[in-house]
């Protein structure tokens, strides 16, 4: 096809824009642009497209075998001039002419970029997995997506053209083209079929005024899927909330434990070699003696220490709830429990649980202690999903277990899967050479504490403190350590500081026991007993058991005998 040949004379605003116009048109080729201006935009933008410009119109005319002239100026000199010069075969097109050009180029134009906004829109409506049905005024439906055919089963041939208010009358479509408000998570089912769906609908306003409505919906079950993962997620969240506000990880390490009495070393050496190993460990020893803290600086050592340490005090948690801390509950086990609980085991999953006071556990959980150390597997209280994990045992008791699985109290084999590596923490009788070290320690960290300046303790004291046997071992030295300091305003400690709280438990050796009063030495064996197991509830239990008497008979014998602190 022969290309139509053009001039344009006027590079301004309206010659641009025809030559714009033009430029793009494949079937034209522009030959040459005329103005005045060598600075208009006309003129700039043909030069940089390599088409001839100049300042002479009148050479435009010179070109061989040009169609058209189009004249944009609007001068009628040059009109004249253009009409007296311009070849036979040459059309020329004046300013008029061109501006209606112009309009029909333009209204082309915009033709075509409604045609890729409606492709735009069209692929968009076609890939969304709601259903979109478009009705207009009178309820003529005029458009469905393919979702609208795959949710309901109506092709779409057969769907448009159809009648909303026939076709679906109580649908959410229906209504806003009755009402002309918006409507918003209707359920109903879709006219035609049985479709059970959720629609949101809108109406569709043109210029303030309402030419349609356009509806939105999604299968009911759809709707039901989306909630349930949303609940599972959700329920995931809570759980990682939980499971983070629980976790936590040791807190001291080997350094934190003070004194080189061989008795410590020979601990601390055995509870190194293990901290290498996944072995289950069992720490014996008195009350107060640091086994939590020997527990905290295993797992510190050993290759687990990013990983959490999960501390359960079973002395301290009720039989009836030691199960659901272990293992943790399902959503609805029981009366409140609206929803799942991580267990501890479950948290410490990768790390350390610690079992303090193992020996106070009772036999039925026992049990299902043994089937997790032994499977490493368990179920929630009240769900039936086996949950796997993989934590490494640390247990600790004052208790003899020897003694308790004689008594019944303590499963044997519980016993020995607990006690691969057995450690007993030496008392603080036996190892006094470790005093000056764990003073000094204490004096330093209660100064912080606090606020004071104590520098040091006397010899007359340091001679009070070794002639004492410690029964709440290193427990009761920092409690001693810290009643003297909170009244003390020296800064050497000396021995009357600590007579008064030292000598009140200390059963004299100067004294001929044969000859003391039964009711002195009842009294001094139950000072002795509630200073070595506390003033607790579960202390004074411990009391009595250890006295061989009823925790009624204890209770009414501190009545009788008015221990100071120690008041029922």
């Amino acid at each position: 096809m022969q290309k139509v040949r053009v001039a344009i004379v006027g590079a301004g605003r309206g010659g641009f824009s025809v030559y714009r116009m033009l430029k793009k048109m494949e079937g034209v080729e522009i030959i040459g642009l005329a103005d005045i201006n060598m600075m208009a935009p006309g003129i700039l933008d043909a030069q940089k497209d390599g088409v001839f410009v100049t300042e002479n119109f009148c050479e435009l005319v010179k070109f061989n075998n040009l169609d058209v002239i189009i004249e944009t100026t609007g001068v009628p000199e040059v009109q004249e001039k253009l009409r007296q010069i311009r070849g036979n075969s040459t059309a020329l097109m004046e300013a008029q002419a061109a501006n209606l050009m112009m309009a029909i180029l333009k209204e082309k134009e915009e033709l075509l970029e409604f045609k890729r906004i409606q492709g735009e829109l069209s692929a968009i409506l076609n890939s969304m997995q709601e259903a979109i049905e478009v009705a207009d005024i009178n309820g003529v439906i005029k458009y469905v997506n393919p979702a609208f055919s795959r949710i309901t089963g109506i092709p779409e041939k057969e769907r448009i053209g159809q009648n909303i208010f026939e076709a679906s009358p109580d649908g959410a479509l229906a209504t806003v083209l009755k009402t002309g408000k918006v409507v918003f998570g209707q359920r109903t089912k879709v006219g035609g079929s049985n479709a059970d769906v959720v629609s949101n609908s809108a109406p569709i306003v043109v210029d303030g005024k309402m030419e349609g409505a356009v509806c939105v919906f999604q299968h009911f079950t759809d709707i039901m899927n989306l909630m349930e993962e949303l609940k599972k997620s959700t329920t995931i969240i809570e759980n990682l909330t939980d499971k983070l506000g629980q976790v936590t990880t040791s807190k001291y390490s080997f350094d934190d434990i003070i004194g080189d009495s061989p008795e410590l070393r020979k601990c601390i050496t055995l509870a190194e070699k293990s901290a290498q190993s996944n072995s289950t460990v069992l720490i014996l020893g008195e009350s107060g003696t640091g086994k939590e803290l020997l527990a905290h600086a295993i797992h510190a050592a050993s290759m687990r220490r990013e990983n959490p340490f999960i501390k359960v005090n079973c002395a301290a948690i009720p039989d009836t709830l030691l199960e659901s801390e272990f293992f943790g509950y399902a959503k609805g086990a029981f009366t409140g429990a609206v929803k799942s609980k991580i267990g501890k085991f479950e948290l410490a999953h990768g790390g350390t649980i610690f079992l303090d006071e193992i020996g106070d556990m009772n036999l039925l959980l026992q049990a299902k202690l043994l089937r997790v150390l032994q499977e490493m597997e368990f179920e929630r209280v009240g769900g039936n999903q086996t949950i796997k994990v993989d934590v490494r045992v640390i247990a600790a008791t004052n208790r003899n277990l020897r003694e308790l699985i004689r008594q019944g109290r303590f499963r044997e084999d519980l016993y020995y899967r607990l006690n691969v590596v057995e450690i007993t923490m030496p008392p603080l009788r036996a190892r006094k050479e470790d005093l000056p070290a764990l003073v000094s320690h204490l004096i330093t960290s209660l100064n912080r504490k606090l606020g004071k300046n104590v520098k040091g303790i006397s010899k007359d004291a340091e001679e009070v403190l070794f002639s004492y046997d410690w029964p709440g071992n290193v427990r009761e030295l920092e409690n001693v350590i810290e009643r003297v300091m909170v009244t003390a305003d020296e800064e050497i400690l000396t021995k009357k500081n600590f007579i008064q709280h030292v000598n009140q438990f200390r059963m004299s050796s100067e004294r001929d026991v044969d000859l003391m009063p039964i009711e002195q030495m009842e009294e001094m064996l139950i000072r002795k007993a509630i200073s070595k197991f506390g003033n607790t509830v579960e202390g004074k239990r411990r009391a009595a058991q250890a006295l061989n008497i009823s925790l009624a008979t204890l209770y009414n014998k501190l009545k009788k005998i008015k221990v100071a602190n120690y008041k029922s």
